[in-house]
C-alpha cells in the first residue's frame, strides 16, 4: 500500500461514519414533517410537472454550472501548485455532484474528488485544501449574493428566512470553532490558503465563476416554477428561487432535500403564492437537478469499467 493510499484511507476514517447519516436523517425528518402538514399532493404535482423541455433546459444549465465550478476549482488548485486538466476537472465535478445528490451527508462527492486528485498528484493534503477552498469560496459568494438580491428587491417578508439561514451559518461556525484544537487547525489552514487568494485576479475569477453557478441554479429553479405553472412577478420568483437554492446547500439534508422544500414553502407563502406551490416547485427542481447530473453516473460507470479492465490486464500479465 502506498503512503498516499494509506493517508487517504486514514483521512476518510477520521470523519465519524455516523455523521452523514445524522444529517440525512434530519433532512428526511423535515420532509416527513412537511408531508404531515401539507400532504403529499404538492410533491406529486412537482414530479408530474417534469417534462422533456424542462429536462433539456436543466441539463444545459447544469452543464454551465458544472463548467464554471470546475473552472473555479482549477483556478484555486493551480494557485496551490497542483496540475488539473479541463476534462479531468469537469468529469470529476460531475461525479462529485452526483455522489453528493444520492449519498447522505452532501460532501462524500467532494471527499472523493479530493482523494482522486490527490492520488494523481501524490499531494493529498494540497488537493484536499483546494477542494475545501473551492467549496467554501463558492458558498460564501452565494450567501453574499443571496442577501444582496433580497436587500435590493426589498421584500421584507423574506427577511426572517434570510436571517435564519445566516444564523445557521454563524452557529455552525461557532460550533466548529468551539475547541482550541479546531481554532488552531483553522488558523494553520487559513495561513496556507492565504496564498491561493493573494491576487485580485484570482478573487475576481472565483467570484465570476460563483456568480455563474448561482445564476444557473436559480434559472433551473425558475424552469421548475414554470413547469408547475406558478404565476408570479419576476421579483417575487427571483427572491423565492434564491432562497430555495441557498437552502439546498444546508448540510442537514439528503442531497438537498428537506431544507430546500421548507424554505420554498416559506418563501412562496410569504409572497402570497401558497406554500404548496413552493413545495411543488422545489420538488420539480430537485428531480430536474438529479436528472441533469446523470453524466456523473456515466463518469462513475466509465471509471469502474476502466478499473475492471486494468485489473483484468494485470491478471493476464501475472498468469505466466
Amino acid at each position: 500500500m502506498s503512503a498516499v493510499t494509506a493517508s487517504a484511507r486514514g483521512w476518510v476514517r477520521a470523519a465519524p461514519l455516523w455523521r452523514p447519516w445524522i444529517k440525512a436523517a434530519v433532512g428526511i425528518a423535515l420532509l416527513g414533517a412537511i408531508v404531515a402538514v401539507a400532504g403529499a399532493e404538492p410533491f406529486v404535482r412537482g414530479i408530474a410537472a417534469v417534462s422533456p423541455p424542462a429536462i433539456a433546459a436543466a441539463i444545459l444549465l447544469a452543464a454551465a454550472a458544472t463548467g464554471a465550478a470546475a473552472w473555479r476549482w482549477r483556478v484555486l488548485a493551480r494557485r496551490l501548485g497542483l496540475r488539473l486538466g479541463w476534462k479531468e476537472s469537469v468529469a470529476a465535478y460531475y461525479r462529485s455532484q452526483f455522489l453528493n445528490s444520492v449519498l447522505p451527508g452532501g460532501v462524500i462527492g467532494d471527499v472523493d474528488r479530493a482523494v482522486s486528485h490527490g492520488r494523481s498528484q501524490v499531494r493529498l493534503a494540497q488537493a484536499a485544501r483546494a477542494v475545501a477552498a473551492e467549496r467554501a469560496a463558492g458558498q460564501a459568494v452565494q450567501l453574499v449574493l443571496a442577501v444582496a438580491v433580497v436587500a435590493s428587491i426589498g421584500f421584507s417578508a423574506y427577511a426572517p428566512a434570510m436571517a435564519l439561514m445566516v444564523g445557521v451559518v454563524l452557529v455552525a461556525i461557532g460550533v466548529a470553532l468551539a475547541s482550541r484544537r479546531a481554532r488552531d487547525a483553522l488558523h494553520r489552514e487559513l495561513g496556507i490558503l492565504r496564498g491561493a487568494f493573494a491576487t485580485v485576479g484570482t478573487v475576481l475569477r472565483v467570484v465570476a465563476a460563483s456568480v455563474v453557478v448561482l445564476a444557473a441554479h436559480v434559472a433551473t429553479f425558475l424552469v421548475a416554477c414554470a413547469a408547475v405553472g406558478v404565476p408570479a412577478s419576476s421579483g417575487e420568483m427571483m427572491v423565492a428561487a434564491v432562497i430555495a437554492v441557498l437552502a439546498s446547500s444546508i448540510p442537514l439534508s439528503f442531497g438537498g432535500w428537506g431544507p430546500r422544500e421548507a424554505a420554498a414553502a416559506f418563501a412562496f407563502g410569504a409572497a402570497g403564492l401558497g406554500a404548496a406551490a413552493g413545495i411543488a416547485a422545489a420538488t420539480a427542481y430537485g428531480v430536474l437537478s438529479l436528472i441533469a447530473l446523470a453524466p456523473g453516473a456515466l463518469v462513475i460507470a466509465a471509471s469502474l469499467l476502466r478499473g475492471g479492465e486494468g485489473m483484468a490486464a494485470s491478471g493476464r500479465r501475472a498468469a505466466p
